[in-house]
């Protein structure tokens, strides 16, 4: 259900006004289930189209400035309320409309920008990643700074007018396919652990930066080891104050576990229940045949659409200044763990056709790569555990061990 029984006038007619717009500016082919990466705009330099169809969307959506909605006018974004942003992501679930673009930019950096960033910073990177044309990566985890990020030992050396970065990243999604970097830096190596860290930006192909793809499991690599040898910095780059970019990073994490969250959330990909009809068929009724599977589905399906719902109640708390920053903890946490659950029922709904692993006729097993690739939800962005720590303590106030 898309229209509020309720609804003010003026929210009333800026749904209509939307779903006309979206009707005619959304191509029919942006209206058809996700079925792999490839039909996931990332935008950057280096993202090359799938089809024209996906490449007219973006630049549809971004003239309207509704691939970040509530973002200001001046910095790419529609200037939209959270009332109106929401009935936008209303109708576009109710023409099955993709997202124009997918970006850790918009998901993560541009937050953190819009609260820490000068003007000039947010005049010079904003507009671009509203339009898709800067793909970022994150450069957080270490080899020894994992869920202990604080203990990050990368170093920036202040070099008067600019810093030289030297270390290693690792875990950094997309390094390689990446223009730019949000990367955080330890730049006073005498202050204790949370202190004397920066926040700074800077351009991928800056020489003395070098990625190496990361094998999973799975067969596919989104994640890359990334090393900084004599990497420039430029002191414009540095986002919020000197040392204290732990404040930066702080809040971007936030953003980053509503983000993995988000996957429990089915977007535009294909129902589960429609999924598992083309896999088992239909009994008389019409219904799923397996009755155990079915069950499962539809119980499934009841916490898909709660969860979906928390979220929405998540941010309309959060626009209102009454939300818990640690609830993104459980978006991450719950969101993660649903996802594995909807993996492993499109596995159960497969049978053994689902673990085939390289023919075409099962795109060399994309069903069971991308089940495998689900293990990592609860790992990313904190390991679950780290979550529900957080929840405990800082949600629930219950006392410590």
């Amino acid at each position: 259900m898309t229209t509020a029984t309720a609804e003010k006038p003026e929210l009333k007619s800026f749904r209509e006004e939307t779903r006309a717009w979206l009707e005619q500016n959304c191509p029919p082919e942006m209206r058809k289930p996700v079925t792999s990466e490839d039909d996931v705009c990332w935008g950057g330099r280096k993202w090359k189209f799938s089809s024209d169809a996906q490449k007219v969307w973006l630049e549809r959506m971004a003239a309207k400035g509704w691939t970040v909605p509530t973002w200001p006018k001046e910095y790419g974004g529609g200037g939209l309320t959270g009332e109106q942003a929401k009935i936008l992501a209303q109708e576009m679930r109710a023409l099955n409309c993709r997202a124009p673009v997918q970006s850790f930019g918009i998901w993560m950096l541009g937050p953190a920008l819009l609260k820490f960033g000068t003007h000039e910073q947010k005049l010079e990177f904003l507009p671009p990643i509203a339009r898709g044309e800067i793909r970022w990566c994150q450069g957080y985890s270490e080899p020894n700074a994992g869920s202990d990020l604080a203990s990050l030992q990368t170093k920036a050396e202040d070099k008067g007018d600019h810093f030289i970065v030297n270390g290693q990243k690792i875990w950094t999604s997309y390094a390689d396919k990446a223009d730019w970097i949000f990367c955080l830096v330890r730049t006073d190596p005498q202050a204790k652990k949370h202190t004397g860290i920066s926040f700074v930006l800077f351009d991928m192909a800056t020489p003395g930066v070098t990625t190496k793809p990361i094998l999973l499991i799975s067969g596919k690599s989104p994640f890359c080891e990334t090393f900084f040898d004599n990497v420039r910095v430029e002191k414009k780059n540095l986002v919020g104050t000197l040392n204290a970019g732990w404040d930066v990073a702080k809040y971007l994490l936030t953003h980053e576990r509503e983000m993995i969250g988000g996957i429990g959330d089915r977007g535009a990909a294909k129902p589960l229940g429609v999924f598992a009809l083309e896999q088992v068929g239909a009994d008389a009724q019409g219904r799923v045949a397996d009755p155990v599977l079915r069950a499962q589905i539809a119980q499934f399906e009841v916490d898909e659409a709660a969860f979906r719902l928390t979220m929405e109640r998540a941010m309309d708390m959060a626009r209102a200044g009454q939300g818990n920053p640690a609830f993104s903890s459980v978006l991450k946490y719950y969101g993660a763990e649903l996802n594995k659950r909807r993996h492993e029922l499109m596995m159960q709904a497969g049978g053994s056709d689902a673990l085939d692993w390289e023919s075409p006729r099962s795109r060399e097993g994309a069903l069971a790569r991308a089940w495998l690739r689900t293990k990592g939800n609860s790992i990313e962005g904190g390991t679950s555990e780290v979550q529900l720590n957080v929840i405990a303590k800082r949600i629930l106030n219950l006392p410590g061990a």
